[in-house]
């Protein structure tokens, strides 16, 4: 049995930079409720880093994508594309307006949303489609969004595992009308719970202010605009805590040396696995050469389920934390509802059953990344071990 303090968790949030600090700061500035310097402060980074017209801090990913759907104008029975292995929020922003989520499969290669699939899955009622970047590697966005173009459908990159990574040059979240990240602790950059809606329609600015802030025109008055504020549309509590801004502006000052720490492990885990791919089949990660992955998580790929949850647990009885993934939402109780069944996704379903997480996070050290390779070596010629005696056996 390996002792708690041994075991090597799946993740673990890290304070990189001047996050306390700011947080004091944050606090001697009196103003810790939100729109404060902080948040203000975080917004302004995002948007010269990244070439984004206007960002609002939220709470979460999940209320960017909330205000998002919003600005997508659905009305019930209305549908928006996506792919099925993703998280809940994805579908619940739009679900909750009424609209209707249409899956599409993913690709094998990428596991994100297979852009040869999504024109087939356009109706007349389809308004919008939102391009899942998977572990920080992008959809084929040029195809995406000419699709788009072609149908006059918005563009919503959920894009909450990839800050800092790019397609083509172009930053991850700068490319759909409307994009998302996530600051949730287990991303790269991380205040807890935390995240930003991108604006790159700016036609759609002074509305998505107004959804934001519980449907007032309040950051309109603060800014001298109007002499009064008011409720104007339906909107809710989508501005997020000063003190989480003030400790995310910390991790987003030192963005690079996190990215670049994050490489270097991920290309430990490259170099110590890849050799499993040719004597196993496991598959590892990929990315097209056009793209620049932000390294946000790295994962191997067994046979099946049974393969997959073997290794699982021989890592486990390792002190190994490694898991599984996303329970596809068509085959989830509210996924059923809507009319699909396993089977619709073939692609979707083997990747769920396969995939395998491993550690990864800031403060991982080489040492403790070898026990993961050796574990997962180990682990995975036991299952080929087991599987030849299987077959001697018949």
């Amino acid at each position: 049995m390996v002792r708690v303090m041994d075991r090597i968790p799946f993740n673990k949030p890290y304070v990189a930079g001047k996050e306390l600090f700011h947080i004091a700061q944050a606090v001697t500035l009196g103003n810790i409720a939100g729109d404060g310097y902080f948040t203000d402060a975080c917004a302004r980074f995002l948007e010269e880093k990244f070439g984004i017209p206007h960002v609002l801090m939220t709470p979460s990913c999940t209320s960017a994508l909330e205000i998002a759907a919003q600005l997508c104008d659905f009305d019930a029975g209305d549908e928006v594309i996506m792919p099925s292995y993703t998280f809940v929020s994805t579908a619940n922003a739009f679900m909750r307006l009424g609209a209707k989520p249409v899956f599409v499969d993913i690709r094998d290669d990428t596991l994100n949303i297979d852009e040869r699939l999504i024109e087939q899955a356009v109706t007349p009622r389809t308004k919008a489609i939102v391009p899942v970047h998977y572990a920080g590697v992008a959809c084929e966005m040029d195809a995406i969004c000419s699709i788009a173009e072609r149908h006059n459908l918005m563009v919503v990159e959920d894009a909450a595992q990839a800050v800092n990574a790019c397609y083509k040059g172009q930053p991850l979240g700068s490319i759909g009308q409307l994009g998302c990240y996530s600051f949730h602790e287990t991303k790269n950059f991380v205040c807890g719970e935390g995240g930003a809606l991108c604006i790159n329609d700016r036609g759609l600015t002074d509305r998505a202010e107004i959804l934001r802030d519980k449907g007032t025109n309040r950051r309109q008055f603060f800014r001298g605009e109007i002499d009064k504020y008011t409720w104007v549309e339906v909107g809710s509590s989508h501005v997020p805590s000063e003190i989480n801004c003030a400790f995310l502006f910390g991790q987003l000052e030192v963005m690079e040396s996190i990215s670049a720490r994050r490489r270097a492990i991920y290309d430990i885990y490259q170099d110590g696995l890849k050799s499993l791919d040719h004597e196993y089949g496991l598959r590892l990660p990929y990315a097209p050469q056009h793209q620049e992955t932000n390294h946000h998580m790295f994962y191997v790929r067994l046979a099946d389920l049974a393969q997959r949850e073997h290794v699982r647990l021989e890592l486990d009885q390792r002190g190994v934390n490694a898991v599984f993934h996303y329970v596809p939402l068509h085959l989830s109780p509210v996924g059923r509802t809507l009319g699909y069944a396993r089977g619709d996704f073939p692609v979707t379903e083997s990747i769920s059953d396969q995939l395998l997480r491993l550690p990864m996070f800031y403060e991982i050290t080489a040492a403790a990344q070898q026990r993961v390779i050796d574990a997962v070596r180990a682990s995975v010629h036991g299952v080929k071990l087991h599987a030849f005696d299987e077959r001697r056996a018949a």
